[in-house]
Protein backbone atom coordinates (compact mmCIF):
# COMPACT_ATOMS: atom_id res chain seq x y z
CA UNK A 1 0.00 0.00 0.00
CA UNK A 2 1.47 3.06 -1.33
CA UNK A 3 1.94 6.26 1.30
CA UNK A 4 -0.92 7.96 -1.18
CA UNK A 5 -3.65 5.52 -0.87
CA UNK A 6 -3.15 5.44 3.16
CA UNK A 7 -3.47 8.99 3.20
CA UNK A 8 -6.36 9.06 1.14
CA UNK A 9 -8.34 6.49 3.04
CA UNK A 10 -7.24 8.49 6.35
CA UNK A 11 -8.94 11.61 4.78
CA UNK A 12 -11.82 9.97 3.81
CA UNK A 13 -12.05 8.39 7.35
CA UNK A 14 -11.58 11.67 9.12
CA UNK A 15 -14.05 13.64 6.60
CA UNK A 16 -16.56 11.11 7.31
CA UNK A 17 -16.20 11.36 11.11
CA UNK A 18 -16.50 15.23 10.63
CA UNK A 19 -19.98 15.63 8.36
CA UNK A 20 -21.59 13.01 11.16
CA UNK A 21 -20.32 13.74 14.58
CA UNK A 22 -22.17 14.33 17.36
CA UNK A 23 -19.80 16.58 19.26
CA UNK A 24 -18.72 20.18 19.26
CA UNK A 25 -16.56 21.19 16.11
CA UNK A 26 -13.91 21.82 18.33
CA UNK A 27 -13.35 17.58 19.26
CA UNK A 28 -12.23 17.35 15.74
CA UNK A 29 -9.08 19.23 16.64
CA UNK A 30 -7.80 15.66 18.67
CA UNK A 31 -9.90 13.35 16.22
CA UNK A 32 -7.66 14.61 12.93
CA UNK A 33 -4.47 13.78 15.03
CA UNK A 34 -5.89 10.56 16.24
CA UNK A 35 -7.18 9.68 12.51
CA UNK A 36 -5.05 11.27 10.07
CA UNK A 37 -2.17 12.89 12.06
CA UNK A 38 -0.96 9.85 13.92
CA UNK A 39 -1.33 7.30 11.40
CA UNK A 40 0.66 8.89 8.53
CA UNK A 41 3.48 9.93 10.96
CA UNK A 42 4.06 6.22 11.85
CA UNK A 43 3.86 5.25 8.34
CA UNK A 44 6.87 7.72 7.52
CA UNK A 45 9.24 6.22 10.83
CA UNK A 46 8.12 2.45 10.89
CA UNK A 47 7.29 1.89 7.35
CA UNK A 48 4.48 -0.08 8.34
CA UNK A 49 3.37 -3.27 6.38
CA UNK A 50 0.01 -4.02 5.36
CA UNK A 51 -0.18 -6.94 7.68
CA UNK A 52 1.43 -5.10 10.68
CA UNK A 53 -0.94 -2.25 9.73
CA UNK A 54 -3.55 -3.53 11.14
CA UNK A 55 -3.00 -3.33 14.52
CA UNK A 56 -3.85 0.46 13.66
CA UNK A 57 -7.31 -0.34 12.79
CA UNK A 58 -8.99 -1.19 15.52
CA UNK A 59 -7.61 2.34 17.21
CA UNK A 60 -8.90 4.67 14.29
CA UNK A 61 -12.52 2.70 14.15
CA UNK A 62 -12.66 3.45 18.12
CA UNK A 63 -12.18 6.41 17.76
CA UNK A 64 -15.17 6.66 15.11
CA UNK A 65 -17.40 5.36 17.33
CA UNK A 66 -16.83 7.52 19.91
CA UNK A 67 -16.79 10.75 17.97
CA UNK A 68 -20.59 9.72 16.19
CA UNK A 69 -22.14 8.00 19.04
CA UNK A 70 -24.00 9.57 22.14
CA UNK A 71 -22.32 8.29 25.31
CA UNK A 72 -22.66 4.59 25.75
CA UNK A 73 -22.14 1.81 27.67
CA UNK A 74 -18.94 0.65 25.22
CA UNK A 75 -17.61 3.84 25.40
CA UNK A 76 -14.80 2.39 28.28
CA UNK A 77 -14.54 -0.36 25.94
CA UNK A 78 -13.82 1.68 22.77
CA UNK A 79 -11.38 4.71 24.99
CA UNK A 80 -9.74 1.51 25.96
CA UNK A 81 -8.78 0.22 22.79
CA UNK A 82 -7.23 3.63 21.51
CA UNK A 83 -5.40 3.59 25.25
CA UNK A 84 -3.89 0.26 24.09
CA UNK A 85 -3.25 1.71 20.62
CA UNK A 86 -0.75 3.95 22.31
CA UNK A 87 1.35 1.78 24.50
CA UNK A 88 2.02 -0.39 21.19
CA UNK A 89 3.20 3.25 20.04
CA UNK A 90 5.08 3.78 23.37
CA UNK A 91 6.83 0.00 22.91
CA UNK A 92 8.07 0.88 19.63
CA UNK A 93 9.77 4.12 20.52
CA UNK A 94 11.40 2.31 23.61
CA UNK A 95 12.57 -0.82 21.31
CA UNK A 96 13.43 1.69 19.15
CA UNK A 97 15.68 3.52 22.12
CA UNK A 98 17.09 0.09 23.18
CA UNK A 99 18.71 -1.25 20.34
CA UNK A 100 20.29 2.25 20.19
CA UNK A 101 20.92 3.95 23.12
CA UNK A 102 21.70 7.48 23.96
CA UNK A 103 23.06 7.98 20.30
CA UNK A 104 21.74 10.10 17.68
CA UNK A 105 19.66 12.74 19.24
CA UNK A 106 17.71 13.33 16.46
CA UNK A 107 16.27 9.53 16.59
CA UNK A 108 16.12 9.66 20.61
CA UNK A 109 13.56 12.75 19.47
CA UNK A 110 11.81 10.30 17.30
CA UNK A 111 11.69 8.31 20.38
CA UNK A 112 10.38 10.43 23.02
CA UNK A 113 7.44 11.67 20.37
CA UNK A 114 6.81 7.96 20.20
CA UNK A 115 6.49 7.48 24.03
CA UNK A 116 5.11 10.70 25.02
CA UNK A 117 1.77 9.72 22.47
CA UNK A 118 0.85 6.93 25.18
CA UNK A 119 0.62 9.95 27.76
CA UNK A 120 -1.95 11.42 25.45
CA UNK A 121 -3.65 8.20 25.40
CA UNK A 122 -4.01 8.19 28.78
CA UNK A 123 -5.38 11.40 29.02
CA UNK A 124 -8.08 11.05 26.28
CA UNK A 125 -9.12 7.13 27.82
CA UNK A 126 -9.52 9.50 31.04
CA UNK A 127 -11.84 12.46 29.57
CA UNK A 128 -14.65 9.09 27.63
CA UNK A 129 -14.24 7.73 31.29
CA UNK A 130 -15.43 10.47 32.78
CA UNK A 131 -13.01 9.87 35.56
CA UNK A 132 -12.63 12.74 38.27
CA UNK A 133 -8.66 13.92 38.29
CA UNK A 134 -9.80 17.42 39.89
CA UNK A 135 -9.83 18.85 36.68
CA UNK A 136 -12.73 20.27 34.82
CA UNK A 137 -13.18 18.05 31.39
CA UNK A 138 -12.21 20.10 29.01
CA UNK A 139 -8.68 20.88 30.83
CA UNK A 140 -8.44 17.21 30.64
CA UNK A 141 -9.27 16.84 27.10
CA UNK A 142 -6.50 19.66 26.04
CA UNK A 143 -3.98 17.82 27.84
CA UNK A 144 -4.61 14.75 25.41
CA UNK A 145 -3.94 17.23 22.46
CA UNK A 146 -1.02 18.78 24.09
CA UNK A 147 0.39 15.75 24.02
CA UNK A 148 -0.45 14.63 20.48
CA UNK A 149 0.59 17.81 18.94
CA UNK A 150 3.23 19.07 21.02
CA UNK A 151 4.22 16.21 22.07
CA UNK A 152 3.91 13.83 19.60
CA UNK A 153 4.24 15.49 16.32
CA UNK A 154 6.93 17.95 17.27
CA UNK A 155 9.75 16.03 18.64
CA UNK A 156 9.50 13.80 16.06
CA UNK A 157 9.51 16.71 13.08
CA UNK A 158 12.57 18.23 14.96
CA UNK A 159 13.80 14.50 14.67
CA UNK A 160 13.50 14.82 11.04
CA UNK A 161 14.60 17.54 10.86
CA UNK A 162 18.28 16.46 12.75
CA UNK A 163 18.88 13.75 9.95
CA UNK A 164 18.86 16.41 7.51
CA UNK A 165 21.30 19.51 9.60
CA UNK A 166 22.20 19.68 13.23
CA UNK A 167 24.57 22.30 14.02
CA UNK A 168 25.86 22.78 17.39
CA UNK A 169 22.92 24.02 18.58
CA UNK A 170 20.94 20.81 17.92
CA UNK A 171 20.97 19.69 21.21
CA UNK A 172 20.40 22.92 22.87
CA UNK A 173 17.36 23.22 21.24
CA UNK A 174 16.04 19.81 20.81
CA UNK A 175 16.34 19.21 24.34
CA UNK A 176 14.17 21.82 25.42
CA UNK A 177 11.57 21.29 23.22
CA UNK A 178 11.79 17.17 24.90
CA UNK A 179 11.39 18.27 28.60
CA UNK A 180 8.63 21.14 28.19
CA UNK A 181 5.85 19.04 27.70
CA UNK A 182 6.45 17.34 31.60
CA UNK A 183 7.08 20.90 32.42
CA UNK A 184 4.00 21.93 30.73
CA UNK A 185 1.66 19.01 32.45
CA UNK A 186 3.46 19.84 35.74
CA UNK A 187 2.32 23.17 35.28
CA UNK A 188 -1.31 22.63 34.49
CA UNK A 189 -1.08 20.50 37.06
CA UNK A 190 0.85 22.08 40.36
CA UNK A 191 1.30 25.52 39.39
CA UNK A 192 0.47 28.46 37.21
CA UNK A 193 4.27 30.04 37.21
CA UNK A 194 5.34 26.31 36.38
CA UNK A 195 3.19 26.45 33.03
CA UNK A 196 4.71 30.13 32.65
CA UNK A 197 7.99 28.63 32.31
CA UNK A 198 7.38 25.88 30.42
CA UNK A 199 5.95 27.66 27.59
CA UNK A 200 9.08 30.21 28.08
CA UNK A 201 11.29 27.07 27.17
CA UNK A 202 9.03 26.28 24.32
CA UNK A 203 9.54 29.48 22.85
CA UNK A 204 13.20 29.46 22.89
CA UNK A 205 13.04 25.77 21.30
CA UNK A 206 10.22 26.20 18.70
CA UNK A 207 11.92 29.75 17.66
CA UNK A 208 15.32 28.48 17.89
CA UNK A 209 13.88 25.48 15.13
CA UNK A 210 12.40 28.17 13.09
CA UNK A 211 16.21 29.62 12.46
CA UNK A 212 17.39 26.17 11.72
CA UNK A 213 14.87 25.32 9.02
CA UNK A 214 15.41 28.28 7.10
CA UNK A 215 19.43 26.43 6.79
CA UNK A 216 17.83 22.60 6.54
CA UNK A 217 19.36 21.70 2.75
CA UNK A 218 15.66 20.23 1.32
CA UNK A 219 15.69 18.43 -1.49
CA UNK A 220 13.07 20.96 -3.08
CA UNK A 221 11.70 24.46 -2.24
CA UNK A 222 8.21 23.14 -2.29
CA UNK A 223 9.24 20.61 0.87
CA UNK A 224 11.29 23.81 2.32
CA UNK A 225 8.12 25.92 1.95
CA UNK A 226 5.69 23.68 3.86
CA UNK A 227 7.96 23.04 7.08
CA UNK A 228 8.70 26.54 7.01
CA UNK A 229 5.21 27.57 7.26
CA UNK A 230 4.89 24.11 9.43
CA UNK A 231 7.05 25.56 11.83
CA UNK A 232 6.53 29.33 11.82
CA UNK A 233 3.01 28.51 12.61
CA UNK A 234 4.17 27.16 15.87
CA UNK A 235 6.01 30.12 16.45
CA UNK A 236 3.12 32.27 16.31
CA UNK A 237 0.72 30.00 18.58
CA UNK A 238 3.03 30.27 21.29
CA UNK A 239 3.15 33.60 21.72
CA UNK A 240 -0.69 33.73 22.65
CA UNK A 241 -0.01 30.55 24.74
CA UNK A 242 1.94 32.58 27.01
CA UNK A 243 -0.40 35.49 26.70
CA UNK A 244 -2.57 32.71 27.96
CA UNK A 245 0.11 31.71 30.61
CA UNK A 246 0.37 35.22 31.65
CA UNK A 247 -3.17 35.77 32.56
CA UNK A 248 -3.02 32.60 34.37
CA UNK A 249 0.04 33.95 36.42
CA UNK A 250 -1.42 37.01 37.01
CA UNK A 251 -4.97 36.79 37.61
CA UNK A 252 -5.94 38.22 34.63
CA UNK A 253 -7.24 36.34 31.67
CA UNK A 254 -6.13 37.99 28.89
CA UNK A 255 -7.06 35.43 26.02
CA UNK A 256 -10.08 32.94 26.49
CA UNK A 257 -9.93 29.55 26.20
CA UNK A 258 -12.23 29.82 23.51
CA UNK A 259 -10.51 32.30 21.57
CA UNK A 260 -7.02 29.55 22.38
CA UNK A 261 -9.73 26.76 20.39
CA UNK A 262 -10.61 28.90 17.44
CA UNK A 263 -7.00 29.96 17.03
CA UNK A 264 -5.45 26.98 18.02
CA UNK A 265 -7.53 25.23 16.10
CA UNK A 266 -6.40 26.64 12.66
CA UNK A 267 -2.69 27.01 13.28
CA UNK A 268 -2.08 23.63 15.24
CA UNK A 269 -3.87 21.60 13.08
CA UNK A 270 -3.82 22.77 9.37
CA UNK A 271 -1.02 24.80 9.05
CA UNK A 272 1.50 22.73 11.72
CA UNK A 273 -0.02 19.36 11.76
CA UNK A 274 -1.15 18.77 8.12
CA UNK A 275 1.34 21.16 6.42
CA UNK A 276 3.87 19.79 8.49
CA UNK A 277 3.01 16.12 7.14
CA UNK A 278 2.70 16.79 3.97
CA UNK A 279 6.09 18.31 3.96
CA UNK A 280 7.97 15.68 5.35
CA UNK A 281 6.08 12.80 3.38
CA UNK A 282 7.41 14.31 0.15
CA UNK A 283 10.64 13.73 1.29
CA UNK A 284 11.25 11.59 4.30
CA UNK A 285 15.28 12.18 5.48
CA UNK A 286 16.78 8.12 6.18
CA UNK A 287 18.56 8.04 9.17
CA UNK A 288 22.15 8.55 9.77
CA UNK A 289 22.05 6.26 12.45
CA UNK A 290 24.08 2.76 11.76
CA UNK A 291 23.93 -0.50 13.89
CA UNK A 292 27.19 -0.45 15.80
CA UNK A 293 29.03 -3.54 14.81
CA UNK A 294 31.97 -3.76 17.31
CA UNK A 295 33.54 -7.24 18.91
CA UNK A 296 31.95 -8.05 22.31
CA UNK A 297 33.29 -10.13 24.74
CA UNK A 298 30.95 -13.02 25.95
CA UNK A 299 31.80 -13.34 29.35
CA UNK A 300 29.34 -12.41 31.71
CA UNK A 301 28.75 -12.94 35.61
CA UNK A 302 26.43 -13.62 37.96
CA UNK A 303 25.85 -12.08 40.84
CA UNK A 304 29.44 -11.80 41.79
CA UNK A 305 31.97 -11.21 39.19
CA UNK A 306 35.22 -10.67 41.45
CA UNK A 307 38.68 -12.70 40.36
CA UNK A 308 36.60 -16.00 39.81
CA UNK A 309 35.01 -15.00 36.79
CA UNK A 310 38.49 -15.00 34.98
CA UNK A 311 39.05 -19.02 36.04
CA UNK A 312 36.87 -21.00 33.44
CA UNK A 313 38.16 -18.16 30.69
CA UNK A 314 41.89 -18.47 31.44
CA UNK A 315 44.00 -18.44 28.09
CA UNK A 316 47.18 -20.02 27.69
CA UNK A 317 49.23 -16.73 26.82
CA UNK A 318 51.65 -14.67 28.70
CA UNK A 319 51.19 -10.81 28.75
CA UNK A 320 53.50 -8.36 30.48
CA UNK A 321 51.17 -5.19 29.39
CA UNK A 322 47.48 -4.13 28.35
CA UNK A 323 49.03 -4.16 24.85
CA UNK A 324 51.35 -5.47 22.68
CA UNK A 325 52.51 -2.65 20.49
CA UNK A 326 51.36 0.81 21.43
CA UNK A 327 51.93 1.77 17.59
CA UNK A 328 48.90 -0.07 16.57
CA UNK A 329 47.27 2.93 18.58
CA UNK A 330 49.84 6.01 18.02
CA UNK A 331 52.76 7.28 16.88
CA UNK A 332 55.47 6.40 19.16
CA UNK A 333 57.81 8.85 18.41
CA UNK A 334 54.94 11.21 19.49
CA UNK A 335 54.04 9.99 22.75
CA UNK A 336 56.72 9.80 25.54
CA UNK A 337 58.59 6.70 26.03
CA UNK A 338 57.62 5.88 29.74
CA UNK A 339 54.08 6.10 28.44
CA UNK A 340 54.38 3.40 26.28
CA UNK A 341 56.78 1.92 28.29
CA UNK A 342 53.57 1.39 31.06
CA UNK A 343 50.74 0.17 28.56
CA UNK A 344 53.56 -2.49 27.36
CA UNK A 345 54.72 -3.77 30.61
CA UNK A 346 52.52 -2.91 32.78
CA UNK A 347 53.07 -5.37 35.50
CA UNK A 348 56.43 -3.67 35.54
CA UNK A 349 54.36 -0.61 37.50
CA UNK A 350 53.14 0.00 40.96
CA UNK A 351 49.62 1.64 41.08
CA UNK A 352 48.24 4.39 43.35
CA UNK A 353 45.01 6.19 43.25
CA UNK A 354 43.16 8.13 45.01
CA UNK A 355 39.25 8.31 44.27
CA UNK A 356 37.37 11.69 44.37
CA UNK A 357 33.71 11.71 44.15
CA UNK A 358 32.21 14.77 43.15
CA UNK A 359 30.00 16.38 46.83
CA UNK A 360 26.50 15.95 43.91
CA UNK A 361 27.25 12.59 43.74
CA UNK A 362 28.58 11.68 46.60
CA UNK A 363 25.03 10.35 48.46
CA UNK A 364 24.26 8.08 45.55
CA UNK A 365 28.09 6.77 45.81
CA UNK A 366 27.35 5.72 49.54
CA UNK A 367 24.64 3.58 48.24
CA UNK A 368 26.33 2.40 45.65
CA UNK A 369 29.97 1.05 47.56
CA UNK A 370 27.11 -1.42 49.64
CA UNK A 371 26.14 -3.14 46.13
CA UNK A 372 29.78 -3.00 44.17
CA UNK A 373 31.10 -4.62 47.62
CA UNK A 374 29.31 -7.11 46.80
CA UNK A 375 29.05 -7.70 43.08
CA UNK A 376 33.11 -7.47 43.33
CA UNK A 377 33.40 -5.34 40.07
CA UNK A 378 33.52 -1.16 39.55
CA UNK A 379 33.97 -1.47 43.46
CA UNK A 380 35.56 1.70 44.29
CA UNK A 381 36.24 3.17 47.78
CA UNK A 382 34.34 5.84 49.01
CA UNK A 383 37.26 7.78 50.91
CA UNK A 384 39.64 10.26 48.96
CA UNK A 385 42.71 8.29 50.65
CA UNK A 386 45.90 7.33 48.03
CA UNK A 387 46.14 3.68 47.99
CA UNK A 388 48.07 1.36 46.08
CA UNK A 389 46.13 -0.98 43.69
CA UNK A 390 47.79 -4.07 43.31
CA UNK A 391 46.75 -7.01 40.56
CA UNK A 392 47.61 -9.17 37.34
CA UNK A 393 47.27 -9.19 34.08
CA UNK A 394 45.90 -12.83 32.96
CA UNK A 395 45.08 -13.90 29.66
CA UNK A 396 41.31 -14.85 28.86
CA UNK A 397 39.28 -16.20 25.95
CA UNK A 398 36.10 -14.08 25.62
CA UNK A 399 35.85 -14.51 21.70
CA UNK A 400 37.37 -11.28 21.07
CA UNK A 401 41.49 -11.47 19.88
CA UNK A 402 44.60 -11.29 22.06
CA UNK A 403 42.26 -10.07 25.49
CA UNK A 404 43.52 -10.11 28.72
CA UNK A 405 42.11 -9.06 31.99
CA UNK A 406 43.57 -6.41 34.10
CA UNK A 407 42.91 -7.28 37.68
CA UNK A 408 42.71 -4.57 40.13
CA UNK A 409 42.55 -5.21 43.84
CA UNK A 410 43.01 -2.94 47.40
CA UNK A 411 44.24 -5.70 49.71
CA UNK A 412 41.82 -8.61 49.36
CA UNK A 413 38.84 -6.68 47.33
CA UNK A 414 38.87 -7.04 44.00
CA UNK A 415 38.31 -3.42 42.39
CA UNK A 416 38.24 -4.13 38.64
CA UNK A 417 37.98 -6.95 36.51
CA UNK A 418 39.02 -5.53 32.78
CA UNK A 419 39.19 -7.36 30.09
CA UNK A 420 41.57 -5.52 27.01
CA UNK A 421 41.55 -6.29 23.47
CA UNK A 422 41.88 -3.99 20.42
CA UNK A 423 39.98 -3.76 16.95
CA UNK A 424 40.70 -1.98 13.76
CA UNK A 425 37.68 -0.34 11.76
CA UNK A 426 38.80 1.87 8.92
CA UNK A 427 42.04 3.37 9.22
CA UNK A 428 41.46 3.71 13.29
CA UNK A 429 42.29 1.39 15.91
CA UNK A 430 40.08 1.28 18.81
CA UNK A 431 41.02 -0.02 22.57
CA UNK A 432 37.75 -2.61 23.80
CA UNK A 433 37.47 -2.62 27.09
CA UNK A 434 34.93 -4.82 28.71
CA UNK A 435 33.99 -5.30 32.11
CA UNK A 436 31.69 -8.38 33.14
CA UNK A 437 28.63 -7.38 35.00
CA UNK A 438 25.84 -9.43 36.51
CA UNK A 439 23.94 -11.24 33.39
CA UNK A 440 25.73 -8.30 31.22
CA UNK A 441 28.83 -6.67 30.16
CA UNK A 442 29.67 -2.82 30.14
CA UNK A 443 32.03 -1.97 27.17
CA UNK A 444 34.38 1.03 26.78
CA UNK A 445 35.17 1.68 23.26
CA UNK A 446 38.40 4.72 23.41
CA UNK A 447 40.10 6.27 20.91
CA UNK A 448 43.69 6.85 21.39
CA UNK A 449 45.00 10.69 20.97
CA UNK A 450 48.28 12.26 21.47
CA UNK A 451 49.33 15.19 22.64
CA UNK A 452 51.74 17.93 21.29
CA UNK A 453 53.90 17.80 24.22
CA UNK A 454 54.14 13.62 24.39
CA UNK A 455 51.31 13.50 26.67
CA UNK A 456 48.84 10.92 25.83
CA UNK A 457 44.15 10.97 25.89
CA UNK A 458 42.29 8.18 26.05
CA UNK A 459 38.54 8.87 25.31
CA UNK A 460 35.08 7.78 24.83
CA UNK A 461 34.13 10.92 22.76
CA UNK A 462 34.50 10.42 19.52
CA UNK A 463 34.02 12.45 16.27
CA UNK A 464 31.47 12.39 13.20
CA UNK A 465 31.32 8.31 12.59
CA UNK A 466 33.61 6.96 15.45
CA UNK A 467 32.70 3.90 17.13
CA UNK A 468 34.28 5.44 20.62
CA UNK A 469 31.26 5.50 23.65
CA UNK A 470 30.57 3.62 26.25
CA UNK A 471 28.06 0.88 25.90
CA UNK A 472 25.97 -1.71 27.99
CA UNK A 473 25.65 -5.48 25.54
CA UNK A 474 22.98 -7.93 26.48
CA UNK A 475 22.26 -10.69 24.41
CA UNK A 476 22.53 -9.23 20.67
CA UNK A 477 21.37 -5.62 21.90
CA UNK A 478 24.15 -2.85 22.35
CA UNK A 479 22.71 0.48 24.60
CA UNK A 480 24.55 3.46 24.46
CA UNK A 481 25.13 4.69 27.58
CA UNK A 482 25.22 8.48 28.67
CA UNK A 483 28.55 8.14 30.13
CA UNK A 484 31.51 9.48 28.66
CA UNK A 485 35.03 8.89 30.35
CA UNK A 486 38.86 10.16 29.27
CA UNK A 487 42.36 9.13 30.69
CA UNK A 488 44.74 11.92 30.53
CA UNK A 489 48.52 10.43 31.05
CA UNK A 490 51.21 12.50 31.65
CA UNK A 491 54.79 12.49 32.84
CA UNK A 492 55.99 14.02 36.08
CA UNK A 493 59.05 15.52 36.50
CA UNK A 494 60.51 13.05 38.66
CA UNK A 495 60.02 10.21 35.86
CA UNK A 496 56.80 8.34 37.46
CA UNK A 497 53.62 9.13 35.84
CA UNK A 498 50.14 10.79 36.27
CA UNK A 499 47.32 9.52 35.15
CA UNK A 500 43.66 11.80 36.05
CA UNK A 501 40.53 9.24 34.94
CA UNK A 502 37.41 11.54 34.30
CA UNK A 503 33.80 10.47 34.70
CA UNK A 504 30.91 12.21 33.31
CA UNK A 505 26.73 11.32 33.19
CA UNK A 506 24.93 12.96 30.59
CA UNK A 507 28.51 15.59 30.43
CA UNK A 508 28.11 16.41 33.80
CA UNK A 509 31.46 15.40 35.79
CA UNK A 510 30.77 12.76 38.83
CA UNK A 511 34.03 11.20 39.34
CA UNK A 512 37.90 11.93 39.50
CA UNK A 513 40.49 8.82 39.92
CA UNK A 514 43.98 10.20 40.13
CA UNK A 515 46.97 7.31 39.68
CA UNK A 516 50.08 7.40 40.56
CA UNK A 517 52.12 5.22 38.44
CA UNK A 518 55.62 3.90 39.90
CA UNK A 519 58.44 1.54 37.90
CA UNK A 520 59.39 -0.89 40.15
CA UNK A 521 62.98 -1.11 40.41
CA UNK A 522 64.39 -4.53 39.02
Amino acid sequence: MTYKILASIHIILFTFTALFTVNPWYFLMLTIAQLLFVPLTLQLILKLKLRMYYFVLPAVFSVIVLQITEKTSFDFILAFIYLLFTFAVAICGFIRFAKRGFTHLEEFSIDVGLMYLSMGGIWFFIYEIGFDTGFSPMLTWLTAIHFHYSSFLLPIFIGFAGRLYKPKSYPFFATIILVSPLIVAAGITFSPWLELVSVLLYIIGIYGFIVLAFRIPFKGLVQKTLILISFSALGITIIFSLLYALGNAFGVFQVSIEFMLKFHGFFNCLLFGLVGIIGWSISTPAPLYKELNVPISHIRGKFVIGEQILEPNKGNECYTGLVDDMGVYVNRDNVKSTIIEFYENTKQYYLFSEVHWYPWFKPIAAVYRVISQRIQQLNLPYSSKKTEMTGDIIAVNDGRIRTRAWLRKIESDVIFVALYSSYVKGEKTYMNIALPLPFTSMIGILELHEQNNGNLILTSRGNGNSDAGIYLTFRNIVFKLPLQEQFFIDEEPSGDLFAKHRMKIFSIPFLDIDYTIVKKEK
